[in-house]
C-alpha cells in the first residue's frame, strides 16, 4: 500500500492512486487530486458532482452509473469529461474518495 503526503497530510492509496480509505477524504485530497488532474480551479458543478458521487456511496457502497450521475446532475456525459478530464471514473471519482470504479462510471 502506498501513500502520498500533500499539505500536512498523509493519504492511503492504492495502485491506481484511489484513496484506500473513504473516510480519509478531505479539502486536502481535493486540492492533491485536482493538481494531478490539471483542473485549475474548482466550480460549483465540479463541487455538485464530488457532492453526488458522495452522497450516492454512502448510501449505496458504490459508484453510480454514468447515465445515473447525468441523471441527477443534469450534466450531459461530454460536459462531465470537461469537468474531469480523465472521466467520470478516474477523475471524479478519485477527488470525490471514492474507491476505484469496478464497473460502468
Amino acid at each position: 500500500m502506498a501513500s502520498v503526503e500533500f499539505k500536512g497530510k498523509s493519504f492511503e492509496i492504492d495502485e491506481d492512486g484511489f484513496l484506500q480509505r473513504f473516510e480519509d477524504w478531505s479539502p486536502e485530497w481535493v486540492d492533491y487530486v485536482k493538481e494531478s488532474e490539471g483542473i485549475k480551479e474548482l466550480s460549483d458543478e465540479h463541487q455538485k458532482v464530488i457532492e453526488f458521487l458522495q452522497d450516492y456511496y454512502k448510501k449505496n457502497g458504490i459508484a453510480p452509473m454514468v447515465r445515473i450521475l447525468s441523471k441527477v446532475t443534469g450534466y450531459k456525459l461530454k460536459h462531465i469529461y470537461e469537468l474531469f478530464p480523465s472521466g467520470p471514473g478516474k477523475g471524479a471519482c478519485k477527488m470525490a474518495g471514492l474507491p476505484k470504479p469496478t464497473g460502468c462510471v
